[in-house]
């Protein structure tokens, strides 16, 4: 069986305006996705719509590895009219396009391998100083995700680091349902380390990070 997740990771966020949603909804979804997945090394997409912040349209794309945005199959495809007209830079407005390389878990499991896309996420984007960046990834890796994927209703939790974009970091739970974050067990976790606050602190958030998406749809 094929992979569904590697170790790349292309996210596209955009607003669209009321008038142009029947537009842009169907080009993703009878056009764009089927046209990504025929990529080599795009394993799985699926699109989400925000729950909490923005932009509200989300695109995740699952690849083999980041290489893949540099392969000739990804950079020569050609423009459509629909897509010229319906798409996120026809229509859209807070474009985010990102591309990331998994820095945890180091290494791709067989059971992230074979997962679906989630039928919800909860994304942070960040960056941090320079001379904070080893203790602080130490600290998120080694302690602050993991704690976090012992809360019922989280699939897991994964890091990356930008390829193409900014800021430098993020990271993605994937959940259940949009609702995991909001319950008690995942507020206990917030400070259960004594680290916790502290290293909040040294990192600097994007705007309208951190968000929950939950799925609309998949092919």
């Amino acid at each position: 069986m094929a992979n569904k997740k590697g170790t790349g990771l292309f996210m596209v966020w955009v607003d669209v305006p009321d008038d142009k949603l029947v537009e842009f909804n169907g080009y993703y979804n009878e056009e764009h996705l089927a046209e990504l997945l025929a990529v080599p090394g795009v394993l799985n997409a699926a699109r989400y719509e925000a729950v909490s912040s923005g932009p509200k349209h989300l695109a995740c794309y699952e690849l083999e590895s980041p290489a893949v945005i540099e392969t000739d199959a990804f950079k020569n495809r050609q423009p459509t009219e629909r897509s010229l007209r319906a798409g996120p830079r026809g229509v859209g407005t807070n474009l985010i396009s990102n591309v990331y390389e998994m820095i945890y878990p180091t290494e791709l499991t067989d059971e992230i391998a074979n997962s679906d896309m989630a039928p919800a996420l909860q994304i942070g984007r960040m960056s941090i100083a320079p001379e904070n960046e080893a203790e602080w990834n130490q600290w998120y890796s080694g302690v602050y995700v993991p704690n976090y994927e012992k809360v019922p209703g989280c699939i897991r939790g994964r890091r990356w680091k930008i390829v193409r974009g900014e800021p430098q970091y993020a990271v993605v739970y994937e959940f259940e349902n949009e609702n995991v974050s909001a319950t008690e067990k995942w507020l206990e976790q917030r400070d259960i380390n004594a680290d916790n606050p502290r290293m909040r602190e040294l990192m600097t958030h994007a705007t309208g990070s951190p968000g929950i998406w939950k799925k609309t749809f998949q092919l």
